[in-house]
Order: structure tokens, then sequence, then C-alpha cells
């Protein structure tokens, strides 16, 4: 057993358990806990009801008895533009605690984590390795790709559509019309968002079965994957096999080279140096910007390829398949152990189905990996690109700077066509601190990209993006406007130089000139109670995963 009780402490336990109908002979089985973020404000959570049965039969036969505890899942789509989007990242650190909590104070001796979406996956996984006991991941599979008048559809294309409607491009029948069919079954959002990019991040890591990354939501492959963690968990639990046990520093960098190879969501550098850390595993954006040299796109879906989806992705082999191009070519590590096999073992039960939709490693889609990691005298520590996203003609690109101080701000005045052609748009103080709890830019770039200019104008900001966001869309920049970088000091006219291969972010303002501009210079500061001003008082910069657990005791 991994938890140790006395006599009275389990007596008192069990009695409690026999209020609930459970057995006096089976309240003697280990607990195994379903910590379940099962709710009905999240589509990417809505499935995980249909599966409890099917785990509690699977742990049952195998020994334990599997009691379901619920934990907060939220939907970053849910809240976007609105206020409640400062909540989406710092829930990723109330996650992991809710997720100690359950395990701790219950004494569980095993757990099955259900989690799909942006911050409950990476939540979950922090949490998870905390506690350090027997634990496997089930994530909750993609959503079918919507359609409407024969063109493919995700979440993100409403946001383009609306831009698009304000513009006159489109009838407002047209904006509903796509508003209505973007989502049309439960799942994950079926692009190389944020959500698929930490599903893949669990596999990889060796917390999921195999497949569970790139399996449609639902499915009977899905149910039986489900089957298969229960299974999992109990073989983890007898052999006390436990998360620290196998993830450490080259699975991390394994994930990286994935991400690197698929075009991943530009928050898993908020999130994996955040979750590394809780081991004492030490990923930095540096990391990101190596290995982004050494491991070339070879897969590229929305928002990097117009129309490929999950399903293309999934048809073709999926995660396995784009592990088995990278193992071949030595790109990846092979002998990185986890709970259903080595990545090498997963590679060989991959087969690359369609070179159309996962390259060989040999003819790639880009040289250099999808992300990039930007320095300069505007983020001297660090400012981040999804550069497989920006068109290549974007990739050098210099403009004079228009400032605002929210995204409400910019958003309103590009509707109001107030932002032309080759303006650089700074967006601050909605890092970290700043707004605070660093919300989605995503809002402003649908804009940007509905009217057609996803080339013609470039954004960068403190705040973060959906890792459905096209166009250059440079955020993260470190230190933050609120803290005093030097983004907090552009004035409109600046003249802002972006360049990707390069890797710069500069502006053509000195030293000299930003100190004169400091002396006088007060942060705007947001108004945040509760949980926010704890959060803005505890994080650290996006440049160190915006957490709260940075720092070991």
């Amino acid at each position: 057993m991994i938890r140790e009780w006395n006599e009275e402490s389990l007596d008192h336990r069990n009695t409690l358990l026999y209020a609930m109908g459970i057995s006096e002979e089976d309240a003697k089985r280990p607990v195994i806990g379903l910590v379940n973020s099962w709710n009905e404000m999240n589509p990417g959570h809505f499935p995980f009801k249909d599966v409890i049965a099917e785990m509690k039969e699977e742990i049952y036969q195998a020994g334990g008895i599997a009691l379901e505890l619920p934990v907060s899942g939220i939907c970053d789509g849910i809240c976007s533009n609105t206020p409640g989007d400062r909540y989406t990242l710092p829930a990723r650190d109330l996650v992991s605690s809710e997720v100690e909590t359950v395990a701790e104070l219950n004494m569980l001796e095993g757990m099955i984590v259900m989690a799909t979406c942006d911050k409950v996956v990476p939540g979950m996984v922090m949490g998870a390795l905390r506690v350090n006991i027997p634990t496997v991941m089930f994530t909750g599979g993609f959503m079918a790709a919507g359609h409407y008048n024969g063109k493919m559809l995700t979440l993100t294309h409403t946001k383009q559509a609306y831009a698009a409607y304000i513009a006159g491009d489109i009838s407002r029948e047209d904006y509903k019309g796509i508003v209505k069919n973007a989502c049309p079954t439960p799942g994950a959002c079926p692009f190389m968002g944020t959500a698929n990019t930490m599903c893949a991040m669990a596999e990889v890591l060796g917390l999921t079965p195999h497949g569970n990354a790139s399996v449609r939501s639902q499915s009977p492959e899905w149910h039986e994957m489900a089957r298969s963690a229960a299974r999992k968990v109990m073989e983890a639990v007898h052999q006390e096999l436990r998360p620290r046990d196998f993830i450490n520093q080259e699975s991390f960098e394994n994930v990286v080279r994935y991400m690197m190879a698929t075009g991943g969501s530009t928050n898993s550098l908020l999130h994996i140096p955040a979750i590394a850390r809780q081991i004492g595993c030490d990923i930095t954006p540096e990391t990101f910007d190596q290995i982004s040299r050494e491991v070339p796109v070879i897969s590229a879906i929305y928002p990097n390829h117009p129309t490929y989806t999950m399903e293309e992705f999934s048809a073709a082999g999926g995660l396995g398949a784009v592990v088995k191009e990278l193992a071949g070519a030595g790109r990846i590590a092979g002998d990185a152990k986890g709970l259903f096999g080595t990545i090498e073992e997963k590679a060989k039960l991959a087969e690359n189905k369609d070179h159309n939709v996962i390259h060989p490693v040999a003819s790639p889609i880009h040289e250099q990996g999808g992300l990039a990691v930007l320095h300069g005298n505007i983020g001297s520590e660090s400012a981040i690109v999804k550069f497989s996203a920006v068109d290549p003609d974007a990739w050098k690109f210099e403009g004079p700077a228009k400032c605002y101080d929210s995204q409400d701000s910019a958003w309103n005045a590009i509707l109001k066509d107030e932002i032309v052609a080759g303006d650089v748009v700074i967006i601050r103080y909605e890092g970290p601190k700043g707004s605070p709890g660093m919300p989605h830019m995503e809002t402003f770039m649908a804009a940007v990209l509905g009217k057609g200019m996803g080339k013609d104008i470039a954004l960068v900001s403190d705040g973060r993006f959906s890792g459905a966001t096209g166009g250059l869309a440079i955020g993260h920049v470190s230190p933050e406007a609120y803290e005093g970088g030097n983004l907090a000091f552009i004035q409109d006219g600046d003249r802002i130089h972006i360049d990707i291969e390069a890797r710069t972010l500069t502006v053509d303002v000195s030293e000299e000139e930003f100190a004169r501009r400091r002396a006088s210079w007060k942060p705007i500061i947001k108004p945040a109670t509760g949980w926010l001003r704890l959060y803005r008082k505890n994080c650290t910069s996006a440049h160190r995963g915006a957490t709260v657990y940075w720092d070991k005791d």
C-alpha cells in the first residue's frame, strides 16, 4: 500500500464510506481517485461522464475501488474577450492545488486524472508530480471539425467572421451560420491549439494510453483507451510505480521536440517550464529556442495549415506517426520511459499513412521548429512567436508603434479602421501581473485575420495567445510592462523591428531615452481582488512559467 494508516484513522474514514453504501469488504480495497473535471460548461470535458462506469468496472476487477472526485475544468473559449479571461491561466495553478488536495486529503492509493483543455491538463500534471502517487491521465479526444458553405470551421473562425461581418465583408446570416456550425460535437477544438498541445504533452511524458492525444472523442477507440487507463493505474498501484520514477529532464525535452515538430501552442512555453519545475527539472525559453534549431516542423494543421485539422492528423497516424518520424531521424530520445512503454516502443506501434499531413524529417515543412524565442531591447528576457503560423513574407517586419494599454482598446481601434497596414500594435499591461492573469490576445489577432491583414499588421504584447492564433503575433514579452519592462515606455511612432529568423525584437529607442521615459513612469494598476490579487502578488514572469509554484521550499 502507498499510504500508511493507523487503525483508528482508517476506521474513522471507513465509517464515512459506509454511509455512502460502500461495504466493509470493499472498504479494504485500495481507493483509486477518479479526479474528474467533467462539467456542463466545457465541451472538451463533457464526454468524461461517459466513461466513469467503465473505469470503475475495470478497477474493481483489478482489486481496487474507484471513487469519483470532481475538480475545476474551465474552458478558455467560454470567457474569451471578457474579464473572465483573466482567470484562465491562474486556473492552472488552482487546478494543481485541487489535485494535490484531493489526493493527499483523501489519502488516495492512486488516481486517474481526467482533463482535455488548455489549463486543466497542465494543472493536473503539476499536481500529480507534487503528490507522486501512481497516476494515469486520460484526455478527452478531439471534436469534429465544423463546416459551413463547404468550408472547414473551428471555434477561432467565429472571431474572424465577426471582424469580417463588422467590416461588411460577410452578411449577418453568414456570421451566425459560422457561429452555429463551428463546434458540432464535444471534444477538444480540432486545431493545434493549447488543448491538443497539452494532451500531446501528457502522452509524450508517458501518462496517457497510446494514441490518446490524437483520437476522436467518444469513439469506440476512445472508450477502449479509458478502460486501458483504468487497468494501467491498477498495475502502477501494485508495482508502486510513481510519475517521478519515469518522468525526468529527458522526458520534458522530448515534449519540446514534439512541440517543435508540430508547431504547438506558444502557451507550452508557460506550461512546460512550470510543470518541469515541480520535480526540479530545468526547462526555459532558451531550451525551446535551442531545440527549435534542431527539430523541423514536419506536421501542420490549423492554424499552421489552412484546412487540415485533427481529423486529418489522426487519419495520418497522429502523435505516434510524428514520434516515429522523429525517432527514425534521431530527433527524439527513444529510451525515455512511460507507463505505457518507451518512446521507441510507441514509434514501433505507429505508421505514417499520409506524408502530406505528416512529413518525413528529410522533407520538412519548415527547416526549424514552429516556435521561436526573440530577444532585444523590448523583450530583454524573452518574447515568443509561433512562426509556423506566420506567413514567411512577414518573418521580417518593421513599422511604427501604435500603443494600447488593453486588448479591448486595440480591438475596438482595428474594428474602426484606426489601425492600418504596416502598423506594429503594442498591447501592454496584459501580462501575468499587469492584467493580472495574462489573458489571450487572440480576439485582436482574429480581427486582423478577419480583415485579411495577417501579414500586414504585427502585434507585440506581454499577453499571450490561443494556440489557434495566426498572423504575426509576438507575446510573452518579458519583463512585462507592469514590472517596468521597456514595453511600458514605447510611444506611438517609435520604429519597431522584427526579424524572426535572426530571433530579434527591437525598437529604435536609445537606452538614454528609455531612462528618461522611465523616470516619470507610473505603472497602470488594473483592479484585482481575491484569487487574482493573490496570483499577482505571487506569480513569476512569463519567462518563468507565470506560476505561483516556481520556487521550491
